[in-house]
């Protein structure tokens, strides 16, 4: 009960903030899933982390409704008629934000935009004013940096107007990501840069890349989640690797005992959270997103996640304190690494889940970017803040690892900010870096009030403010300003 009431006299917490973290307190009086002894001490170690996924899952964690069937069909729930203008699109998309769940309670993908409202746009200043109204109504009502708008990857009229509305903005909400392609412009790639080099989006994602691993479209969600339009994900667990490694005697004990063990008892927590989800709430059965075909559980996964990849292997080096030996310097690093990750593929792959409709049975990998409280664990496989070698080694070393992902991994650059008089140079590291492997490349510019924390987006000004003891309305300002004192964001290595 003292909880509850420290909720209600929290003087920082905002109206809307206090009324979430009372439903999350609510849901974590419960205790209803079978949770085995094994599994609940490595949850305890800190070894496996369901980043307070709740204990009572009742909505999947990250759901991808089908917004272009939504514009054409409308909505019998929502007595809302199929769009026909620019107008009508804008107004019934806020309307179905309103009601998309996720663990955030906010919806982590509005669509694809630029696809959904070129039908109607005309390249004129009505329609910018429309579109840049539609942003800020979303920065202002959507209070949580985990939303995520796609534009991309053709040359669209709607598409240069986002861009534009969002250099004029320079809101952290939502985020966004341009799925890029031999399709894409080189143009629209150089005013997609621009924009990020101001306000730290859009991220470019290798469309190909994700083309190939989802048979066919997809969307990017949350932080850069690789997701089945039309479906979603039940649930995030994660396998904190660098806490994992510390408890092996060295490299063999861990590929053969440590890792394999850990692994099968994160899948068996990750089948209960899905099994409970599924079979004993009426999420499937009610919930009109299904009912009119806008998400269908055939189209569902879940995300196997990970962490601290680099400070595992650092563990297995002979001389960690030598920074060429450590993770992204050396070729044994990267081989130790490479093991570690085809190891935990194998275990993953052979496992198989009933309820995995969207995934064939299996759940999908995902480089987890790390949460406030995270200290001395680098997101995913990412190379850690301080010890980044120069931007032509990092994107080769760090597209070693982005093959195993499709559900998520990413790397940022922080560029000088007199990068923005020669944009190209950023779009042909860019093509670089995909040709060679990687997923997903998140640039911005380091003079941004928006920067990239770990996946979302903060303005560093919010977070001033919240230091001096000040309401803030989006309540993703609180992570970054624990993930800016613990993983040290603004001390990434600055590119010229």
């Amino acid at each position: 009960m003292n909880k509850i009431l420290d909720i209600i006299k929290d003087p920082i917490l905002t109206y809307e903030q206090k009324v979430l973290t009372l439903a999350r307190a609510a849901e974590d009086s419960i205790d209803v899933l079978n949770i085995s002894k094994e599994v609940q001490d490595l949850r305890d170690k800190d070894i496996i982390c369901d980043l307070y996924e709740g204990h009572a899952p009742y909505r999947p964690r990250y759901i991808v409704p089908d917004y272009e069937k939504f514009l054409k069909q409308g909505s019998k729930f929502l007595k809302l008629e199929p769009t026909t203008s620019l107008e009508d699109a804008i107004n019934n998309l806020i309307i179905l934000y309103r009601h998309v769940p996720s663990i955030s309670s906010f919806p982590v993908y509005i669509g694809n935009l630029d696809v959904l409202l070129n039908p109607f746009v005309k390249d004129d200043e009505k329609s910018f004013q429309a579109i840049k109204r539609f942003l800020k109504y979303i920065d202002r009502t959507i209070t949580d940096s985990f939303c995520h708008a796609n534009i991309g990857p053709l040359d669209t009229i709607a598409g240069r107007l986002i861009l534009r509305a969002e250099r004029e903005l320079q809101d952290s909400i939502p985020n966004i990501t341009i799925k890029y392609s031999k399709e894409t412009s080189d143009d629209f790639a150089i005013d997609a840069i621009n924009t990020a080099l101001i306000t730290a989006k859009p991220s470019f994602a290798n469309d190909q890349m994700f083309r190939n691993d989802f048979k066919g479209d997809y969307a990017i969600v949350s932080c850069y989640n690789g997701l089945n339009i039309g479906g979603g994900s039940y649930s995030l667990v994660r396998l904190k690797m660098n806490k994992l490694a510390f408890t092996a005697n060295d490299l063999d004990d861990f590929l053969e005992s440590k890792l394999p063990t850990a692994a099968n008892l994160m899948l068996e927590y990750l089948d209960e959270r899905v099994r409970f989800l599924v079979e004993e709430t009426p999420f499937f059965e009610r919930n009109f997103l299904v009912k009119e075909g806008l998400i269908d559980i055939n189209n569902f996964t879940a995300m196997f996640g990970m962490v601290g990849l680099a400070e595992a292997v650092n563990c297995f080096i002979e001389n960690p304190k030598d920074k060429l030996q450590r993770f992204g310097h050396s070729v044994n690093a990267d081989n130790i690494g490479i093991k570690i990750m085809d190891k935990l593929y194998e275990i993953v792959q052979e496992h198989k889940s009933k309820y995995l409709y969207g995934s064939n049975g299996h759940y999908l990998l995902h480089a987890q970017v790390g949460i406030d409280t995270d200290n001395s664990t680098s997101p995913g496989c990412r190379i850690p803040i301080g010890e980044e070698p120069e931007i032509h080694e990092h994107v080769l070393k760090a597209g070693i690892f982005h093959k195993y992902f499709p559900s998520g991994i990413g790397d940022i650059f922080s560029f000088d900010s007199t990068v923005k008089n020669n944009p190209n140079y950023v779009l042909d590291i860019i093509k670089g870096s995909f040709k060679n492997g990687m997923r997903y490349f998140s640039p911005y510019a380091s003079d941004c009030d928006v920067i990239r924390i770990t996946g979302y987006l903060v303005k560093i000004s919010e977070i001033e403010k919240l230091r001096e003891g000040e309401q803030v309305l989006r309540d993703t300002v609180a992570l970054g300003m624990g993930s800016v004192i613990n993983q040290h964001i603004l001390d990434r290595k600055i590119r010229k």
